[in-house]
């Protein structure tokens, strides 16, 4: 039976930057418009942790059932590893599910917006299924699409609105950053699975584009998120183009995901570009609130 320690790093904590990041941001919005609420953007962060951990949870059970974590480097995997029975990693997967869903009730009703009961479900039923069910589309090379959408635009645009009611061109624009750079951690995550998903199958974007092709994608990937602040200074201020010194941060993982890095080399790019991500959402959240 798995340890506390060993269910805690099942949910992956590493990856919560890409749950913290796009609400941070969509808080800088709600300022930036004068309408910060902060029970709201509380309630948005609690949604988007909950939902990180039941699809981090999701993808451990689909993907240990079907037997293609056996060739896998990197975190725990409760099932793959036999560390949890698979029935318990899927209850942990939809109580987690279960909780966002009851929180963003609260949130929704609390907006008043009864249409966003239809984005969460959206939210709910993409995260099993990128893994999950009989033609997982994770599996299919579409996994990017989904982080891309729910993990950018979805969150970022969905705080700001919880709080301004209405839907700017700004807010899809900050969305669009953090979602390719969310793109970013999972070109990354799928560049050093290449060997393992091969051989289970699995046809990644990653896999169908190739390793070269596949780290110059992970290139134009932060180097479009770094574009993202220069287009959005016109309609907010020109400290906003302060956040492109978080690049700084992407030196490394550039290095390493262009350099011959394979496999577990490639684990400290892994989480690099996690912290590129929430320093991103963190800078350009602040910025925002202050112009």
């Amino acid at each position: 039976m798995a340890t506390p320690t060993q269910w805690w790093q099942g949910a992956r904590p590493r990856t919560l930057p890409a749950a913290i990041a796009p609400v941070t941001v969509g808080a800088g919005l709600g300022a930036w418009a004068d309408a910060f609420d902060a029970v709201r953007v509380i309630l948005a962060l609690l949604v988007a942790v909950l939902l990180q951990i039941g699809v981090n949870f999701a993808n451990d059970y689909s993907d240990g059932i079907r037997g293609t974590d056996a060739e896998r480097v990197g975190p725990v995997r409760l099932v793959g590893q036999g560390l949890a029975p698979a029935r318990q990693v899927k209850t942990a997967a939809f109580g987690a599910f279960a909780a966002a869903a009851i929180v963003g009730l609260l949130l929704v009703a609390l907006t008043g917006a009864w249409w966003l009961l239809l984005v969460g479900a959206a939210s709910i039923a993409a995260a099993w299924f990128y893994t999950g069910g009989p033609h997982p589309y994770g599996y299919a090379g579409l996994g990017e699409v989904f982080v891309f959408v729910f993990f950018g635009i979805v969150p970022v645009v969905g705080t700001a609105y919880v709080q301004t009611l209405s839907i700017s061109v700004v807010a899809v624009l900050a969305g669009i950053g953090v979602g390719l750079l969310s793109c970013a951690i999972l070109v990354t995550n799928n560049l050093r699975d290449i060997p393992g998903d091969i051989v289970s199958g699995k046809r990644t974007l990653a896999v169908r584009l190739g390793d070269d092709r596949t780290r110059i994608l992970f290139a134009g990937l932060v180097t479009g998120a770094l574009a993202v602040p220069i287009l959005l200074v016109p309609a907010t201020s020109p400290w906003v183009a302060l956040t492109l010194l978080t690049g700084l941060l992407a030196i490394s993982p550039l290095r390493i995901v262009l350099g011959p890095a394979k496999g577990p080399a490639l684990i400290p790019a892994l989480k690099q570009t996690g912290q590129l991500l929430l320093a991103y959402g963190l800078v350009l959240g602040v910025l925002l609130a202050v112009s």
